[in-house]
């Protein structure tokens, strides 16, 4: 019991159950076409994350789907793809029931999707300012940002490089077994 209350009292101090976590990801989103929203450090601590800018009607828009297969692969293994939908190069979808629609029926998400913002320039959401400040901005939509437990970004691929490609997949299988 008192271990509960100590946990409780860890919790109302620092927001969340993580006090390791690093302050750029120490952030609310709001879920996709949800009201309900999460903590990033609730899904980011002791996992690896990959953080990719999304939009609904880009030509890389069908990454989704290999998007989602990499999540299935590696999740029970610590990995944890998080989407950040935005309009910064004006391709997303008109509201956010149809992205919505577009991730989670059309392609079959089921990895985290938060609520649109911005990912480039002064107007960026935490997340990305502090994603460009570690590499560069996202040039284009469907930028892949590969993040370790330490919340240090490790590398980035750009948009033509698919979820599934070699070349991701075998950075991202490195620092799963590495980062342990």
């Amino acid at each position: 019991m008192h271990r509960i209350l100590l946990l409780c009292a860890l919790i109302a101090i620092t927001g969340n159950a993580w006090s390791n976590c690093p302050e750029f990801l120490n952030h609310d989103f709001r879920k996709l076409h949800s009201k309900e929203s999460i903590q990033l450090c609730d899904l980011a601590t002791n996992n690896v994350l990959l953080l990719v800018n999304t939009a609904s009607h880009c030509g890389f828009t069908p990454q989704f789907k290999d998007l989602e297969a990499i999540h299935q692969r590696y999740r029970d293994k610590g990995l944890v793809v998080i989407g950040f939908p935005s309009n910064d190069f004006d391709q997303a979808a008109s509201s956010e029931e149809k992205a919505h629609q577009i991730c989670h029926v059309n392609y079959g998400v089921s990895f985290t999707m938060v609520a649109p913002s911005s990912v480039r320039g002064n107007h960026a959401n935490p997340v990305f300012a502090e994603l460009a400040r570690q590499s560069h901005a996202p040039s284009w939509n469907f930028s892949k940002y590969l993040v370790d437990r330490d919340g240090r970004v490790v590398k980035m691929f750009g948009s033509n490089i698919s979820p599934q490609d070699d070349i991701l997949t075998t950075a991202l299988e490195h620092l799963l077994d590495t980062d342990e």
